[in-house]
């Protein structure tokens, strides 16, 4: 790749994050300039209390002045404090970060998987039986809602016939250590696993499908077919690798909403993550949270945009002019 493309890659990734950081800083001063009148209506404050408050949560002073003291906070990694909970966003967010990361992660890489091999035999066989009917489910599955899907799968699985927990990260009280405890918190884990893999497996089968298809109209497959070679080897060797690329264009992008969490999904099961935390801050509301949560979320979009674009310019180079 050229220079001049990763440096102006990154410069635009650089530029978007500080649109972020300003917009995240005004966003919720629009939605509410003062949190605090909101969260202590009716309690009797004191004036000299009033101020107390909007010095703690950093809302004393001008706009200028505030947005100064949000700038260096977030350089030094401090989000603010949670409103409702009183400790530190970033605290909040640490804790909740790594449940959904194992959780729509081993999705995400259960659907991806899944979701090629069928794109790639639905291509391969086209207007097969096999073809028809994969399509046809993974249609189904990606527009099926994720809240629908798992309240159903609650409904049957958990609550009517009990195979599953109703929710949690692991059982209540539970004592449980080393082995016993990875596979308490993967029994708690399979109902919303599965609610998100099956929307993603008909993300990637389409996609894959449709890239097996634009590849197997090009010429150097009749060329390598013409030399002799099997199916087989024309398949894995020639039409897979090239039709793969916007599958990893796709799957470096849904890595970036890994860490946006499911927040149905996760409030629907009771799932300890960032896709709760989002909800329970909603619900507050608890702006100092919601603008670290904001931030993050961008921040990680940002980021896989820019991998997915250094990454395609590697994997062809015709993308960054080389």
């Amino acid at each position: 790749m050229r220079p001049r493309y990763v440096v102006g890659k990154i410069a635009g990734a650089i530029g978007t994050l500080a649109f972020v950081l300003v917009f995240n800083f005004f966003l919720f001063r629009i939605v509410n300039d003062d949190p605090t009148a909101s969260m202590f209506r009716g309690r009797n404050l004191s004036p000299s209390q009033i101020q107390s408050l909007r010095e703690k949560f950093n809302l004393d002073g001008s706009k200028l002045e505030q947005f100064g003291a949000y700038l260096r906070e977030t350089a030094q990694g401090n989000l603010g404090v949670s409103l409702l909970s009183r400790r530190p966003v970033s605290t909040e967010i640490r804790e909740a970060i790594w449940p959904t990361v194992l959780l729509v992660g081993t999705a995400t890489a259960a659907a991806m998987v899944i979701g090629v091999l069928l794109g790639i035999h639905a291509g391969w066989r086209r207007r097969s039986a096999f073809d028809v009917g994969s399509t046809t489910s993974s249609m189904l599955t990606y527009s099926v809602p994720d809240f629908w899907l798992g309240m159903l799968l609650l409904g049957f699985l958990a609550v009517r016939f009990d195979v599953f927990p109703t929710g949690g990260l692991e059982d209540p009280g539970t004592t449980a250590t080393g082995l016993s405890l990875l596979i308490d918190q993967a029994h708690h884990m399979a109902l919303p696993m599965i609610t998100l893999a099956l929307g993603y497996v008909g993300e990637y089968a389409i996609v894959m499908r449709s890239s097996m298809l634009d590849t197997l109209r090009e010429d150097y497959l009749q060329l390598a077919r013409a030399k002799g070679l099997r199916d087989a080897n024309v398949r894995r060797h020639h039409a897979v690798p090239n039709a793969l690329l916007p599958v990893v264009s796709l799957s470096a992008l849904n890595f970036g909403f890994v860490l946006s969490g499911a927040i149905a999904v996760e409030s629907i099961f009771s799932w300890p993550g960032l896709g709760q935390a989002t909800f329970e801050a909603i619900r507050g509301p608890d702006f100092p949270v919601l603008q670290g949560l904001f931030l993050l979320f961008s921040a990680a979009l940002i980021v896989a945009n820019l991998a997915v674009d250094l990454l395609y310019g590697y994997l062809d180079p015709r993308v960054a002019g080389r």
